[in-house]
């Protein structure tokens, strides 16, 4: 049986693969998933079509993971996410046309392993940073010094 760490590398490889089938199959069939936005999806299918938008939406998207860690059945990934914004992303916020701007925006995830399957995912990433990359926000005034 692999350990929680290497499902949740599996995970990581199979997401950076754009590997659908992988990223299903690595889903338990109850998974939970949650993300910002107030995203709550539950089922291996729903779990991987919300991978697969993003996906979709940056062809060239990749996960870095730069620290890791790991208690019990969870694993905590920190990571930066980078991909061009090439193709409408769809979500259940609504759909955003693509900008084809690129996009680089740091995230933790908190992985709830079961056996080979990801059962839980909890996701958290600064949505303001990701419309204002990609030109749907305005800029942040600077701070004064």
């Amino acid at each position: 049986m692999a350990s929680v760490r290497e499902v949740a590398a599996a995970d990581l490889d199979a997401f950076n693969a754009h590997d659908e089938q992988r990223i299903h199959a690595l889903q338990a069939e109850n998974a939970v998933f949650e993300a910002p936005g107030d995203v709550r999806l539950e089922g291996r299918d729903a779990t991987t079509q919300y991978a697969m938008a993003w996906l979709r939406a940056f062809p060239d998207a990749r996960l870095t993971v730069h620290n890791e860690l790991e208690a019990g059945d969870w694993v905590v990934q920190e990571f930066t996410f980078e991909g061009t914004h090439e193709e409408t992303l769809s979500g259940p916020g609504g759909d955003i046309p693509a900008t084809h701007r690129r996009l680089r925006g740091r995230g933790v995830q908190l992985l709830r392993i079961e056996g080979e399957h990801v059962a839980e995912t909890r996701l958290y990433f600064d949505q303001v940073q990701v419309l204002t990359q990609l030109g749907l926000m305005p800029e942040p005034a600077a701070a004064s010094a």
